[in-house]
């Protein structure tokens, strides 16, 4: 078939069975939005930023599995989406976006809204493309899709200049690829797996450390039966909740940084680590040479780059998770492992997670109520910080692609675009933005979005007047100077200032007044007597609501292990964090 290079992305999108796509017009891409006008298999979903439209893209693919696909034009259209691109490519999300270029001529001249946008992604994709021939436009798109969703999934770009758009060309659609030096390993090495399998018979304290390679490997079934086949404890990592069951007895809760001390304990005093689909990041593992000191290190990872990368792997196995725990399942076998659950058992009654029980209306208890109303069955997205640790921690995923949130690179303005992404994926489910009130602002113009699709999100601003993580560290570690944190402040403001309370300037904006703006409904809670009536009120409304908790200010994220400390070394209060600095 005959037709321009504009209407041959157009056509590729329906081969790959993209159904759904984000974006926002620009000069140069007119004529692919022309091609999708009037299409009825595509529903294109206009943002009111591009970066609203990569994260959106990027929650569409993390609820629903499926590559997410996002249209921007050239120069600002392509720079604002490299915060989404990097997004992704820290969480190995399955991304294809398509920018546009000035035309071929006159790249290099400075034109109007050109950049480099190869060179700019080039550190933040998993590959990128400039089209220089009308013709490769096929078999570059196939390519860009084949790349994104096989091995370790990632965000792939296709940048293709105007005069791409507008060239006739013969459209001939590959079945398949072959990439010169791209192989996928598929399943582990049947010898490694046997080292595995002998190494977990000898251990007395196995463990499994988990993360979101399992979610992606659609290997959470697999997961839970060898866990329940052999009854080694499970801790997950922030992007692996989910992938076991939180209600489950083996599971020991999030590892790391804000993790449960459980989960740390359990990983300090381990003598085998089971890595799975995990890349042992600085969040998970503290102070390095600290980490699981007393263990022999397995990992399974698609990615061979990511094994020994940061920790030596005594037995390592490059393969599909859900492949290899395959192949592990059939040689799996009840451990005796008795006393090492008994010291587990242990600390999990000594060391639960826990907030004060009081009339203070405090963010932990609104997670804890939404879990209960919700009966666990909601899609969460979050933004970044505190909001995001507080449900990580009390709200429990018994299913994977049900917590969407930004973990590698930490992306404020993530949660309400990746809202949009995950409702549009899973139109029956309730989805639910968590998100602090310093990070939701970051992205609010995305509401306008949510009313003009009549998304019935709901959002939980957990509202403390702060950008809270920032002044949870500077509390225990700066002496509470809360320089640049405070978001209430205004001329009105002694130049010194750290003492929230009655005297601070109103809150700008007034989320009520702004959700009313937006055609959402508004509700402000002010007491901790009024948060089942608000929660219940949202999640019965088919309509957007934003719910603004209006919690302690000074409200902090424990237990919490200090930068530069091992793990099992972790804080829950100012007293503990000023004996650390003393140490």
């Amino acid at each position: 078939m005959r037709m321009t290079g504009a209407k041959a992305i157009v056509e590729a999108l329906h081969k790959e069975k993209v159904t759904t796509l984000f974006g926002i017009p620009g000069g140069v891409v007119i004529p692919l939005f022309d091609a999708i006008y009037g299409d009825k298999k595509l529903n294109l979903v206009v943002t009111k930023h591009e970066q609203g439209a990569i994260h959106a893209a990027d929650g569409y693919a993390r609820s629903c599995g499926k590559p997410g696909v996002c249209i921007v034009t050239s120069g600002p259209g392509a720079t604002n989406i490299v915060t989404g691109l990097a997004t992704a490519y820290m969480d190995s999300v399955p991304l294809v976006a398509i920018t546009g270029q000035v035309p071929t001529a006159m790249i290099g001249n400075d034109a109007f809204q050109e950049a480099d946008t190869t060179g700019i992604t080039r550190p933040v994709t998993k590959h990128n493309f400039l089209i220089r021939e009308p013709g490769e436009l096929p078999l570059v798109l196939k390519k860009a899709f084949y790349l994104a969703t096989t091995g370790r999934c990632g965000p792939v770009l296709v940048d293709v200049p105007k005069d791409m758009l507008t060239a006739q060309i013969e459209f001939d659609y590959p079945d398949k690829v072959s990439i010169p030096g791209y192989s996928i390993p598929e399943q582990g090495h049947a010898r490694q797996i046997k080292k595995v399998m002998d190494a977990i018979k000898e251990a007395k304290k196995p463990l499994i450390y988990a993360g979101g390679g399992i979610i992606t490997s659609n290997a959470s079934d697999e997961l839970k039966k060898f866990a329940k086949t052999t009854g080694i404890p499970v801790v997950l990592t922030l992007m692996g909740l989910g992938a076991f069951p939180a209600s489950e007895p083996e599971f020991l809760g999030m590892l790391g940084m804000h993790g449960t001390k459980t989960a740390n304990y359990a990983t300090d005093r381990c003598d085998l680590l089971i890595a799975l689909g995990s890349r042992f990041d600085d969040r998970v593992t503290g102070k390095l040479e600290l980490f699981a000191p007393h263990a022999k290190f397995i990992h399974v990872d698609i990615d061979p780059a990511s094994i020994s990368k940061n920790v030596i792997i005594d037995i390592p196995i490059v393969g599909d998770a859900k492949q290899t725990l395959r192949e592990m399942n059939k040689q799996a076998q009840k451990l005796a492992i008795s006393d090492w659950l008994s010291e587990i058992a242990r600390w999990k009654e000594e060391h639960p997670l826990t907030y004060s029980n009081d009339e203070v209306l405090r963010p932990q208890y609104v997670i804890d109520r939404l879990y209960e109303i919700t009966k666990g069955d909601a899609i969460i997205t979050t933004e970044v910080g505190q909001n995001q640790m507080w449900a990580a921690q009390f709200y429990k995923f018994n299913k994977p692609r049900r917590l969407i949130t930004s973990g590698g690179l930490g992306t404020m303005g993530y949660g309400l675009p990746a809202a949009i992404g995950a409702q549009l994926a899973n139109p029956d489910a309730l989805v639910v933005d968590i998100a602090g009130d310093g990070s939701i602002q970051m992205n609010i113009q995305e509401m306008a979005t949510i009313a003009q699709r009549a998304l019935p999100i709901k959002v939980v601003i957990l509202n403390n007047g702060y950008l809270g993580m920032v002044r949870q560290w500077q509390e225990y570690f700066f002496d509470r100077r809360y320089s640049a944190t405070c978001l209430r402040r205004d001329k009105r403001c002694p130049d010194i200032c750290c003492e929230p309370g009655p005297h601070c300037p109103p809150y700008v904006p007034d989320f009520v007044k702004l959700a009313d703006a937006y055609g959402a409904v508004g509700i402000r809670i002010h007491k901790k007597a009024d948060v089942d009536d608000a929660l219940r009120e949202a999640v019965t409304q088919d309509k957007t609501v934003l719910m603004d908790f209006l919690i302690n200010p000074e409200e902090n994220v424990t237990p919490m292990v200090p930068a530069g400390a091992p793990i099992n070394k972790m804080i829950s209060s100012k007293e503990d964090a000023d004996a650390f600095l003393l140490a």
